[in-house]
């Protein structure tokens, strides 16, 4: 209830102002957020024919994959069909991992799992690339967010449009402080005209069950139109013990002010709540195989392993140490977000918009820890609840004008965030009898607050663009952004059963600058059906504003160090490419060559479950260079074949030292976690009422150790989606459509995520447990009824 009214506040306050890594990631203990710091119906179309739910020609003319044809760099989006013939729920990024260059896994069936969820582009990591959901910002989509949400959090599945990737650069009005490798930018779809109710229901495996409806107003009175819409989701693990639930809302409304200025204000409620799946190392998949997980049913057994490592005695005969399994752990988020949205033409040539926006996050990590023992007048259990606690509130403006003159048309814009973050690690008791009850939601009177600090964030950026038309066959695009984002944080003295205990992490502040960011960029049209394009792109990362992750993760001595000399993450990218199109044939080719400069690392204490300090640094740069394919062809009749091929050599240019001595001989060393091949073939039909695809995508070994010591092999998976649309004047089977999604179609066994729980130097003896296995085959069915 707090959330809604907070969500309501929320948007009455925004309608009321619009109607006046690279993988070489910056933290060896993670790709995002590490484990140390956070334990943890389709839209029918206008037919022109009788009232049948879906043309059959708009549905299997349309293209799944755009290749971005005029486009002066290589960008492609895919369709909100692509994203619909997915199982309801699924993330958006496991549609967009077809693409070029897109290297995204999860240890879900869904790719929904966020702890697990890792999604690297030519090498950068989601920490290092641009999100954004009509054009609000998501921030750098980290597990322990502290500057926004995720996709799946941010908007239904069900409600998705078109989603555009931009490999090297994102645009240069992009709101994000981070997009050094690309921009990807999710739309939600528009109110329909036409007054509508869809209702969805999915079960499959793993016991899934997934309800949603939504209702569409039409066009009121006045011309506004609105949809609301509701689903919940719930699904056991496909291992162990726990859950994963979701429960969303989400609301649009359209209003147009004559026939110059257009209101549009949206409103996202989300509260999941998910068990986590156990981190795992190359030796343990060894001796006890891709099935090994929490042992969240066996309270007796993890009392014992928390007992032994604590005396020093033996551990139980079936686990190795206090870290080969846990007893539980699970991550929490509630959100709300909303937005308000003026467009407005003030002359022919003049167009612009504002945008108003905010976001509240509560969120939690939660894990059961055997290095700690609760007090004896507490409980006396020999574990803890450790929890990293967290709690985002932010808002923003975004606007821009555009103004056509002879041939060129002028960009500007701007976007400031107002961002305060809060954030504590805490300890609660467990009871040494019985079990404990389910750690889902927030926990309460903790015993031990190991640390606790706030934080605030000022991003203030601007741009200004030119597209000048120089003739017919020739464009050239053209500007510069300006970025400013102001760090501080105060640390909070901890406490121990009501003892002060003093602060460990650092106050202070740092500032991260650049006055001009330029792009510029040519496409060429040779003719008709082929062209030709270059970009040049520069683009700085700001610091990350938390105790888990950037400059305050360290200690309060090193802080004092960094102050002095830490520089912000930059990087150049550059691109040719040469596109193909026309009516059945689309093609593109790009070559690319990044250079990464000002590499942050920060090097973690101990594993995960300690939550030790890091040390942070620059360390050097990261050279890459790369190809990316795609195709696209419509060879016969309803129906198409899309292939995509990545090539990427990301290579660590300087060895890491301390205190002038080498501490990682790397230099040459591939960057962990992307892989060096990616390939995707998917071979669809679809004549409007039957349709099908099924998609082979092949990763490469990836590394998960710097100098290159430890990695996982390579894999191949394929996933097959059928559906048939009922073509029918029956009222009862007007508007129906079922679809079969089949997830790990030959039940592979492979790794899944790498560096879940950080990346190390070394691992000769592949202990680090940092791994997440991928899902078993898993079955899904979905049945959707449109009503008119």
């Amino acid at each position: 209830m707090k959330t809604m009214l907070a969500l309501t506040t929320c948007l009455s306050g925004i309608v009321a102002l619009s109607a006046s890594q690279f993988a070489f990631a910056a933290n060896p203990a993670s790709i995002h957020s590490p484990r140390k710091a956070t334990p943890h119906a389709q839209v029918r179309k206008a037919s022109s024919k009788k009232s049948v739910p879906q043309s059959t020609e708009a549905a299997s003319a349309e293209s799944v994959v755009v290749l971005g044809a005029g486009a002066a760099r290589e960008t492609q989006t895919v369709s909100r069909r692509a994203i619909q013939e997915m199982t309801p729920g699924t993330s958006p990024f496991k549609t967009l991992s077809k693409l070029p260059g897109v290297m995204f896994t999860s240890s879900d069936p869904l790719g929904s799992y966020e702890w697990s969820q890792q999604i690297i582009i030519r090498g950068f990591d989601q920490s290092r690339l641009g999100f954004t959901m009509d054009g609000i910002p998501l921030g750098n989509l980290a597990y322990g967010n502290d500057n926004g949400l995720s996709i799946g959090r941010a908007l239904e599945t069900e409600n998705n449009g078109p989603s555009t990737l931009t490999q090297g650069a994102g645009a240069l009005g992009v709101a994000a402080s981070n997009d050094l490798g690309g921009a990807l930018q999710f739309t939600s779809v528009d109110p329909t005209k036409k007054f509508g109710v869809d209702v969805a229901g999915t079960i499959g495996s793993a016991s899934t069950w997934r309800t949603f409806a939504r209702i569409n107003s039409g066009e009121l009175k006045g011309g506004g139109r609105f949809y609301v819409s509701y689903n919940h989701q719930d699904a056991n693990k496909w291992k162990g013990d726990g859950v994963q639930v979701q429960d969303q809302a989400n609301a649009k409304y359209v209003q147009p002010f004559g026939e110059h200025v257009k209101l549009t204000v949206y409103g996202d409620w989300s509260k999941r709540k998910e068990n986590d799946y156990q981190d795992l190392s190359l030796a343990q998949i060894k001796k006890y195989g891709y099935n090994l997980d929490n042992i969240t049913g066996n309270y007796a057994l993890a009392k014992q392993i928390a007992t032994a490592y604590q005396t020093g005695t033996a551990f139980p005969s079936s686990v190795q140490d206090q870290d080969t399994v846990y007893y539980n752990a699970a991550g929490l988020r509630e959100d709300a977000m909303g937005y308000g949205r003026l467009d407005f033409d003030i002359t022919s040539r003049l167009k612009g918009f504002v945008t108003g926006y905010g976001h509240t996050n509560t969120g939690e990590g939660a894990w059961v820890t055997p290095y700690l023992a609760t007090p004896a007048a507490l409980g006396g259990s020999p574990l803890t609840t450790r929890t990293t606690e967290y709690d985002i509130h932010r808002a923003g403006f975004i606007g821009g004008l555009t103004y056509k003159i002879a041939n060129h048309t002028i960009d500007w814009g701007f976007w400031f965030e107002n961002n305060n973050f809060e954030q504590a690690r805490r300890f609660y008791a467990l009871q040494d009898s019985g079990s404990p009850s389910s750690i889902h939601w927030y926990q309460g009177n903790a015993f031990y607050t190991q640390w606790q600090s706030t934080f605030n964030t000022k991003t203030y950026q601007v741009h200004l663009g030119d597209t000048w038309q120089i003739m017919p066959a020739l464009k050239l695009t053209y500007g510069f952004k300006s970025l400013i984002v102001d760090n501080s944080a105060r640390a909070l003295s901890g406490n121990l059963l009501g003892t002060p205990t003093g602060t460990t992490y650092p106050s202070g502040s740092l500032s991260a600058s650049n006055g001009f960011l330029p792009q510029i960029g040519a496409n060429y049209r040779i003719n008709q059906h082929n062209e030709i394009f270059a970009d040049f792109a520069r683009n700085m990362a700001a610091y990350d504003s938390a105790q888990t992750s950037g400059p305050f993760s360290t200690t309060i001595a090193g802080f004092e160090v960094l102050q002095k000399k830490l520089k912000p993450e930059m990087s150049n990218t550059e691109e040719l490419g040469y596109r193909f199109h026309n009516r059945t044939f689309q093609a593109s080719v790009t070559g690319y060559y990044v250079e990464f400069q000002n590499r942050l690392l920060a090097v973690t204490q101990g594993v995960g479950i300690q939550g030790n300090a890091s040390i942070l640094s620059n360390v050097g740069g990261v050279t890459a260079r790369g190809v990316d394919v795609a195709a696209n062809w419509k060879f016969a009749r309803n129906w198409s074949l899309f292939a995509s091929y990545a090539f990427n050599n990301s290579l660590y240019d300087n060895n890491v030292y301390a205190d002038g001595v080498i501490s990682a001989r790397i230099k040459g060393k591939h960057t962990v976690g992307m892989p060096a091949n990616l390939a995707n073939v998917e071979l669809g039909y679809d004549d409007g009422a039957i349709w099908g695809n099924v998609l082979m995508q092949f990763q490469d070994k990836r590394y998960y150790t710097y100098t290159n010591d430890a990695s996982v092999p390579a894999n191949a998976i394929f996933n097959l989606n059928v559906g048939y649309r009922f073509q029918s004047q029956n009222w009862f089977l007007r508007g129906v459509d079922a679809q079969i999604n089949v997830t790990n179609l030959f039940n592979k066994r492979y790794v899944a995520t790498v560096g879940s729980n950080g990346f190390v130097n070394s691992d000769p003896s592949g202990t680090f447990q940092t791994l997440q296995a991928g899902a078993p085959r898993m079955v899904f069915f979905t049945l959707r009824k449109h009503f008119d």
